[in-house]
């Protein structure tokens, strides 16, 4: 059985000064992709130390679950005010699943 969810890996580094409202944006992100009828998982995690970054894992159901994401309002909403908060760009890397069992 073919598996067709996509998973999403991002990684943030916040400006000096900014890493409570890149935290608290990204949380605010998590109430509302939970809600999405083709999100299958969509979890928060902050390296442990000194370096502050914040890391997202996401899973959808297909392509079509995750172009939806990337078009709704909230998430429209979260691209317009992280780049106040971030120092240098999402590093995002988008990929399949891989059934090792085959």
């Amino acid at each position: 059985m073919e598996d067709s969810a996509v998973i999403v890996f991002a990684s943030f580094r916040p400006r000096v000064g900014e890493e409570q409202a890149l935290h608290d944006l990204l949380a605010w992100m998590v109430g509302h992709t939970r809600a999405e009828p083709g999100c299958e998982r969509y979890d928060l995690y902050q390296r442990k130390g000194d370096d502050v970054s914040f890391h997202l894992f996401e899973r959808y159901l297909d392509d079509d679950a995750l172009q939806a994401h990337r078009a709704s309002v909230h998430y429209v909403e979260y691209r317009r005010r992280v780049i106040e908060v971030l120092d240098g760009p999402i590093d995002v890397v988008v990929l399949d699943v891989v059934d090792a069992a085959s």
